[in-house]
């Protein structure tokens, strides 16, 4: 898995509502997941396969019925990448700071 995979699927406003949704930690029927997006079902379907490709949401078939999960290992990945970068910046404003004071 990797950030850019993880991004671009959080990179859809239908796919950030289902993983909203999804992050009150419950599992839920595909069906309350997907309703109310304004989209088919064939369309909800598919933004869930993106979500499950990029391994942000586990899918679980009990019966009949397919229970919709969050997975945040994904989502902690990308957590990650990001406190790196903000990190990397926050190194810079520092530097920039210090030449500022000296050279004031």
């Amino acid at each position: 898995m990797t950030e850019a995979k993880i991004f671009k699927a959080l990179g859809d406003p239908l796919r950030l509502k289902i993983v909203t949704k999804l992050s009150s930690g419950s599992a839920y029927k595909m069906g309350d997941i997907t309703g109310g997006l304004g989209i088919t079902r064939q369309a909800a379907r598919k933004q869930i396969g993106v979500l499950v490709d990029a391994n942000i949401v586990l899918l679980k078939s009990e019966g009949r019925e397919v229970k919709v999960m969050l997975d945040t290992r994904a989502l902690d990945l990308g957590k990650k990448f990001i406190s790196k970068i903000e990190l990397q910046w926050d190194k810079r404003l520092a530097r920039l700071k210090n030449f500022i004071e000296k050279n004031n």
